[in-house]
């Protein structure tokens, strides 16, 4: 079957001035994203991988290549692509519903069902008229993913989305995050730091150079669903992306960058 691209970027570079500094965050990057598939983006502090999910967001328009979402140029954010970030942001002075129903547009008909499935989705039917103050970490950042997930967006871009959790509540998350990307059919682009999740959720691990950001190498992450983090499957793939980033030095597999 033939892959149907959604994301092109080609030559991209992005350069950071500020008076007489200047930093260059990313260099000649060029990637293509398939419909359906769940991409990680992994690269020590710095190495741009945050700006190059913005600007496939339309966050940051001021670079030099091209980024096309379904080969039209992104030229702002939209509703298409949506984000969720390590930093949850929800207003504390709305419910649960009404955080969804804020990011909805005022137009939309099918307001209250739709609220109600992405609430099943993310596993917090009952949880309506809860505050984020009465919401744990966990909570909150599901409720974070049923208002991006209420959009019906064609791609979502996760920005370190677990990075501020515990252990546990993270790994819970990320069994979610790939129940959700099975069922719901959407493409993924995942930015982190920590290679257990990079191969645990992504069919190909990009894997990215210190600043200047480049393309350092991407590798296709043939796992059955769901994955086993103690396999030795798993495990030979997490091995094959640590000697990117220390050579042979013996790592162990509870380290993350």
């Amino acid at each position: 079957m033939q892959k149907s691209r959604i994301i092109e970027i080609s030559h991209l570079t992005k350069v950071f001035q500020g008076g007489k500094k200047r930093v260059e965050a990313l260099e000649d990057i060029s990637l293509e994203i398939n419909k359906g598939e769940f991409v990680s983006i992994i690269g020590a502090s710095g190495c741009g991988k945050s700006t190059l999910l913005r600007i496939i967001g339309g966050l940051d328009k001021e670079y030099k290549g091209k980024v096309l979402f379904e080969n039209k140029p992104i030229t702002a954010p939209s509703r298409q692509r949506g984000f969720i970030f390590q930093d949850i942001r929800l207003l504390p002075w709305l419910t649960v519903e009404d955080n969804i129903k804020f990011s909805l547009p005022r137009t939309t008909s099918d307001i209250n069902d739709i609220v109600s499935k992405k609430l099943e989705i993310v596993n917090l039917k009952g949880f309506e008229k809860a505050y984020p103050k009465q919401l744990s970490g966990g909570m909150a950042q599901r409720v974070a993913i049923a208002r991006a997930l209420a959009n019906q967006p064609k791609v979502l871009l996760l920005d370190e989305p677990f990075g501020a959790l515990d252990a546990i509540t993270k790994i819970k998350l990320q069994e979610e995050m790939l129940r959700i990307w099975e069922s719901e059919k959407i493409t993924m682009i995942l930015v982190t730091h920590d290679i257990d999740e990079a191969v645990y959720l992504g069919n190909r691990v990009v894997v990215m150079s210190n600043r200047p950001g480049r393309i350092q190498k991407i590798h296709d992450i043939k796992l059955p669903n769901p994955r086993s983090r103690i396999s030795h499957e798993f495990n030979i793939q997490k091995e094959i992306i640590y000697k990117e980033f220390f050579g042979d030095i013996e790592v162990p597999f509870s380290y993350s960058i």
